[in-house]
């Protein structure tokens, strides 16, 4: 007997309100399982219709729908490669269901009681959703046996079964189903090309024959034919091999695939935790299904997945090839110039990480000078403020195809895309609760990115005030600015204002000046942590035209929040065009003044959509670029100065999950860090930096990368070793 039709019937003793034993169908999956399963549902054969000859299985599962109406029960088909579900099924209407393998009990006089609970008999059975196998994924509940959970981008389904076994059946359909649609969608998409191809020249020879063309010249031409042809067919033969060697290889890696999927849990599926998902959910995919009744609509997941347990997604790339962010593009075709690839993941942590509570830590520390007070490295993210400053930077391709335009005289495809830039940089605060590290005074930063084409520098230039300088240059353009922050406490939230100008100057000397819009941070002692960036943000230009961007404040009743809306107009006050969308998403435009929403816009109008996250968060909710900010690629220390943010001990221990060496150190280095007045008060100058005027900008004034070139350390301090005079004396030398 095939494995798909083992059935057995189990009972088990039920209350008023547990659903009936069900017959229960089970099965164990294997390669020889599936490839059987693939030719007696039709699958495997080249050339089959898509729409026949297809098993289905179909059964009836309680989906959860809101807290007012709870466990609903629902008929549910799975058949080629689509999962429906509608409200439950006549019984005198499941004889015209053909080739369906039931899982459970669906006897007619189950069916009618549980029409008669949803009041339903005279009522038309239709489909309330739809969803596609190519775009789901799965998971069983680890509290219940019989809860399992179907995602998809936009949507999570919570079922239940009645017994365990029917959860255990449903999950091997859907994998069984899954593996066997891929079968089938490689072999449809790789026919066999017939490699026997011959020539005859037959005809050819009685044509010249009966033009009276002589027969020797005839047998040359023939030669001359059979050779060229002789050619041909080698390579030919040769393009026929290496494609069947393609689909040799192809054919393994599609077994081992369904050999690591057999669980139903593939190894190569992205891995997302609650808070990514729930980000990704707001975005629209290819999953479709038609509109549901009110009671159908999941109004709050009952049961979310922890951090400790795994969330498993398809990569939609992987069936929708046409969704492609630029910046990947442009990253993968430039890494090809790297000689490592940089990391996806942070370090694994060695130690497991204790909670801090915020009360008992300001209660030991009442009476204390706060100045004194050292903060545990649970309030902070394995990076600096340095590092924190080339984030900004990460979708740099805009500035890169603003050159472009300008090149080709569009100045306001140019000023469009810059626009975009200022808007990009608020995307990697979204989830971002920890703070990142202050650096200590003279503490520096690059980041050579060769597959974005940029060379970064920063430098912390002073200390009281605090003050960021950096420098980066690009293809075709320069960026450069200093950054300081006024913060205002007001109980509940803190307020930061930013200080300062960020300069872009294009080569062909157009230049865009801006300064950052305000960052409130919610909810500081009850509540969950948010943060939103809330003012106006004017981008001045030195030619005719300027940008100015509204961003929106949040408020409690707020529908849509972290919109950003914007025009572009010229000297006269003439609105050129108009901008919209979300700092933390995506940014569109469109020609002249307008008021069209951000859903209403197409990928023409496009400027620029957020990368997605990384597959493995953890709880600084790194971006994947972040995550390559503190890393000491091959070669790369021995080449950067003892001043370098990628050598700072407490943050290189909290990255790899050292906690106490972490605080140990963050304690000793504060210490260090207070005695950098009297650094500055004894006349200590930047190195690398040089102040515009008295109320100017900090500008690179260069010598750095010429520096790093001849490894010429010999002048900078080791910032973060013991503090000794020397060090005092040192910043005076180099001042």
């Amino acid at each position: 007997m095939h494995p798909l039709c083992c059935i057995s019937l189990e009972s088990s003793a039920i209350g008023d309100n547990s659903p009936e034993p069900m017959t229960t169908l089970s099965r164990s999956c294997s390669v020889a399982d599936l490839r059987s399963d693939a030719n007696a549902f039709g699958w495997a054969s080249s050339g089959s219709d898509s729409g026949s000859g297809s098993g289905s299985f179909a059964g009836v599962l309680y989906k959860w729908t809101n807290y007012g109406k709870g466990w609903r029960s629902r008929w549910f088909v799975l058949r080629n490669g689509i999962l429906s579900y509608s409200k439950i099924l006549r019984p005198e209407s499941l004889t015209a269901v053909d080739d369906v393998r039931f899982i459970g009990d669906v006897s007619s006089g189950r069916l009618k009681r549980l029409n008669s609970c949803g009041n339903r008999r005279n009522k038309h059975q239709k489909n309330v959703g739809i969803v596609h196998l190519k775009i789901l994924s799965f998971r069983e509940s680890r509290s219940d046996s019989r809860r399992f959970y179907i995602f998809t981008a936009t949507k999570t389904l919570h079922l239940r079964s009645s017994l365990k076994e029917e959860r255990v059946a449903w999950i091997e359909a859907l994998s069984s189903s899954r593996n066997l649609l891929t079968l089938r969608r490689l072999n449809d998409k790789l026919p066999i090309i017939p490699t026997d191809i011959s020539l005859s020249t037959e005809r050819l020879k009685q044509r010249l024959l009966e033009e009276g063309t002589s027969e020797v010249v005839i047998k040359d031409c023939e030669q001359i034919m059979l050779s060229e042809f002789s050619e041909i067919q080698g390579q030919v033969r040769l393009l026929c091999e290496e494609r069947s060697n393609l689909l040799d290889t192809l054919r393994q890696l599609e077994a081992a695939n369904i050999d690591t999927e057999a669980s139903g849990v593939p190894e190569s599926e992205y891995q997302l935790t609650q808070h990514a998902f729930s980000d990704i959910r707001r975005a629209k995919y290819s999953e479709w299904s038609t509109t549901e009744s009110s009671d159908d609509v999941d109004k709050q997941d009952l049961e979310e997945a922890s951090e400790d347990e795994e969330t498993y997604f398809f990569d939609t790339k992987d069936h929708f090839p046409g969704v492609i962010n630029q910046s990947d593009v442009m990253d993968e075709i430039n890494s090809k110039s790297l000689q490592f690839e940089r990391r996806k993941k942070l370090p694994h942590p060695v130690e497991k990480e204790k909670g801090v509570s915020l009360w008992s830590m300001i209660k030991d520390n009442v009476g204390k000078d706060l100045t004194r007070v050292c903060l545990p490295v649970y309030f902070n993210e394995p990076i600096s403020s340095l590092q924190k400053c080339f984030e900004d930077l990460e979708y740099s391709y805009l500035l890169d195809r603003a050159y472009q335009h300008g090149k080709e005289g569009n100045s306001l495809q140019r000023l469009l895309n810059v626009a975009a830039f200022a808007v990009s940089g608020y995307a990697s605060s979204e989830g971002r609760h920890c703070k990142p590290f202050n650096p200590l005074l003279g503490e520096t930063y690059e980041a050579d990115y060769p597959e974005k084409g940029v060379h970064f520098f920063s430098e912390k230039v002073s200390h009281h005030p605090t003050l960021i300088a950096c420098h980066c240059e690009g293809r075709g353009w320069k960026f450069w600015g200093d950054s300081n922050i006024r913060t205002k406490f007001w109980g509940r939230s803190i307020q930061l204002d930013p200080v300062g100008v960020l300069t872009l100057e294009f080569d062909d000397g157009e230049v865009f000046q801006w300064s950052k819009v305000t960052t409130s941070i919610y909810n500081l002692i009850l509540g969950k942590i948010y943060c939103d960036h809330h003012g106006l943000m004017h981008i001045h230009g030195n030619r005719e035209l300027s940008c100015k961007l509204r961003f929106k404040e949040q408020s409690i009743l707020e529908r849509n929040p972290r919109q950003v809306h914007g025009f572009i107009e010229d000297t006269d006050g003439k609105k050129h065009a108009t901008l919209f969308g979300k700092w933390d998403d995506s940014m569109y435009y469109m020609i002249g003044e307008g008021t069209s929403k951000t859903k209403d816009m197409v990928d023409e109008n496009l400027l620029w959509k957020r990368t997605l996250p990384p597959a493995n968060l953890t709880r600084y909710n790194l971006t994947s670029f972040a995550i390559t900010l503190n890393e000491l690629t091959p070669g790369l220390k021995e080449k950067i100065p003892p001043t370098d943010s990628r050598l700072r001990p407490d943050q290189r221990h909290l990255e790899n999950g050292e906690y106490d060496m972490a605080n140990a150190e963050k304690l000793r280095l504060e210490t260090r860090q207070r005695m950098s007045r009297k650094l500055q008060e004894s006349g200590w100058k930047p190195r690398w930096f040089e102040k515009d005027g008295e109320n100017g900008t900090y500008k690179y004034t260069g010598g750095y990368w010429e520096k790093r070139d001849a490894q010429d350390w010999a002048d900078c301090p080791n910032i973060f070793g013991e503090f000794s005079e020397d060090i005092v004396n040192t910043s005076k030398v180099g001042a």
